[in-house]
């Protein structure tokens, strides 16, 4: 599949669900304890870094950038789905969000205290992983902080349908030692694995990883 039509379809689709994906899904993160930890610990590590700016790729209606706005964090979102990045911005009116695509980030190098993907590595292609990792590689400062969050498999779901919506776009489940592989190849210090359980909430185990950029590239 062409880079044009994977990211066309998941536009798409996110652009197609919006309404009730935000039903489903738009408040913070009750009920998720884990989460929450986890993201408590990924904003301290940015502020103990300098808290430079914070990324958040894939950020759908932005349910997660405002967590990370009160955990004391300069963060703003990124999603390809204009949609959900219109949810976003009548939502949250104080932050900034962009439409964008996290293969080609319109950012700098270096410019990035932190960058969280909270499952939006899920639609990526499993070719083009290295590449997307490569990217957030490129645009964290030396000492930045990534946090990676996904569900955990070794299958592809096709969904046609979400919502009463017609849509076209699979669903990544992935293993965590495939995607530490990676990240150690795309030159980033990995810090911590997480896996939480099937817990009745979720079908699926959830991943979660903690990786720094090197503050010393070697």
């Amino acid at each position: 599949m062409s880079d044009a039509q994977f990211l066309a379809d998941t536009r798409d689709a996110y652009d197609a669900m919006v309404d009730g994906y935000v039903d489903l899904f738009g408040s913070d993160l009750d009920g998720r304890p884990l989460d929450r930890a986890l993201l408590g610990t990924f904003a301290e590590l940015v502020r103990a870094g300098g808290n430079g700016p914070v990324a958040d790729v894939g950020c759908g209606p932005g349910r997660v950038t405002i967590v990370l706005q009160k955990l004391g964090l300069d963060v703003f979102g990124i999603d390809l789905s204009p949609g959900m990045i219109d949810h976003a911005r009548r939502t949250y009116p104080a932050l900034r969000f962009e439409v964008g695509s996290m293969l080609a980030l319109d950012l700098p190098d270096a410019s990035l205290g932190g960058l969280l993907a909270y499952y939006s590595i899920i639609h990526v292609p499993l070719e083009r992983r290295a590449d997307v990792l490569a990217e957030f590689h490129r645009v964290l400062a030396p000492g930045g902080q990534l946090m990676l969050a996904f569900q955990v498999g070794d299958d592809c779901v096709h969904h046609d349908e979400a919502f009463g919506k017609p849509i076209n776009c699979d669903w990544y489940r992935q293993q965590p030692d495939d995607i530490v592989r990676l990240l150690r190849d795309a030159g980033f210090d990995l810090w911590a694995t997480v896996v939480r359980e099937i817990d009745g909430v979720d079908k699926t185990p959830q991943g979660f990883i903690l990786a720094r950029k090197p503050a010393v590239e070697v």
